[in-house]
């Protein structure tokens, strides 16, 4: 198992895209890291844009960046309701500032912006939110993939293959 004893974050919220919740889930699972939903703590349950519900394991308030190796923050409309609690930015500018893993996909970069993790980054995500990551003083980029330092990013549900090799060999390092 490629990534024993590895521990990784994936932040839900409501209205989360269940393709880039599940695939990085069950991913990582096989490949042997421990996973844990993580959610604002406005619910125990998110419900995703097709109807898909997550169950959270931990809220924001108890984790920290010393608890994981990495976390990813999936698409959807979730990011923008995640971005609202204060304790999920701040465990997400902890894993970037402590060198951590910190993945994110389409909308995810929403969370980036918030937690004032990417001045400086390349970064790409889905289209419509290339203003707030260019604000935020990021240089966007159109790619599938883009790493930069510990921040990886991706645009949509047809670059999890790519996302989630990047995310995995990252853990291994």
């Amino acid at each position: 198992m490629e990534l024993a004893g590895k521990k990784v974050a994936i932040l839900a919220e409501e209205i989360y895209n269940e393709h880039e919740l599940w695939y990085p889930y069950y991913r990582l699972l096989e490949a042997g890291a421990e996973v844990t939903i993580v959610g604002s703590g406005s619910s125990d349950t998110y419900v995703g844009k097709y109807g898909i519900p997550v169950k959270v394991d931990r809220t924001a308030d108890e984790v920290s960046a010393a608890d994981f190796d990495g976390v990813i923050i999936p698409g959807g409309y979730a990011p923008d309701h995640m971005r609202r609690y204060p304790a999920m930015v701040k465990f997400v500018k902890e894993m970037a500032e402590s060198g951590k893993v910190v993945a994110s996909i389409c909308h995810g970069g929403w969370m980036l912006a918030s937690a004032e993790v990417i001045t400086g980054k390349t970064v790409t995500s889905f289209f419509a939110i290339k203003d707030d990551l260019v604000h935020a003083g990021a240089k966007f980029v159109d790619e599938e993939l883009v790493v930069d330092g510990n921040i990886i990013t991706s645009r949509k549900p047809e670059d999890l293959p790519a996302f989630m090799k990047a995310i995995i060999g990252a853990l291994k390092d």
